[in-house]
């Protein structure tokens, strides 16, 4: 396969997988040309198995797309949500995520992806956004700011809170009480729930 062939047939996708090309070539797909196009910088590799073209242009919303494909199942959460949602001041440095496997991260030509483990019964409340066309999967505000105490122990006083620099008035605008407390009794977590509830007090004080 010629790579103009390779990129006609995998047009329109933003992460292509080594099965996405064999699923598309016709007859015998030599890797060495992985490789070969790697050198002439027609493609880039992120992570095992996964490549983008190098014309890619990545903004954020594209970064969350690669972040659910490259480490599935996951969705994007924690500080990165919280900054899509206008919480929290902007962070370009890491794209978080959570994930049933293995807690990991990676750096890749692109951005650098870190993923936190929860168990399968804490992986929910996310949302499909759809972004050119395309799709990826966020947590809803609520399940950010509870995935985000969670997995962050540490936080658990007014000085914590003031240290994630949170927006009160979009806060108060944005998080929706019934579905913060709801989801969060799905957690079973004393420590966690005490926390929540001083949050609130703090940002409604």
């Amino acid at each position: 396969m010629k790579y103009i062939e390779l990129k006609d047939r995998l047009k329109g996708m933003t992460v292509f997988s080594i099965k996405d090309i064999e699923k598309t070539s016709e007859g015998v797909f030599y890797r060495r040309r992985l490789n070969e196009w790697q050198e002439k910088d027609y493609i880039k590799k992120l992570v095992k198995g996964y490549y983008i073209f190098s014309d890619l242009k990545a903004d954020d919303r594209t970064l969350y797309e690669i972040a659910n494909r490259i480490y599935s199942p996951s969705y994007v959460s924690l500080e990165t949500a919280l900054s899509y949602y206008g919480l929290i001041p902007e962070s370009v440095y890491l794209i978080t995520s959570v994930s049933t496997r293995k807690t990991n991260s990676f750096k890749t030509p692109v951005a650098a992806f870190g993923y936190q483990k929860v168990k399968n019964s804490l992986f929910f409340a996310y949302r499909i956004e759809e972004h050119n066309k395309k799709v990826f999967k966020i947590a809803s505000p609520e399940k950010a700011v509870l995935d985000l105490f969670y997995l962050k122990p540490n936080l658990r006083n007014p000085d914590d809170f003031d240290s994630l620099r949170i927006s009160h008035a979009n806060f108060t605008e944005i998080i929706d009480k019934r579905r913060l407390f709801d989801y969060l009794k799905l957690y079973n977590n004393k420590r966690l729930s005490s926390a929540i509830h001083r949050l609130w007090e703090h940002i409604n004080a």
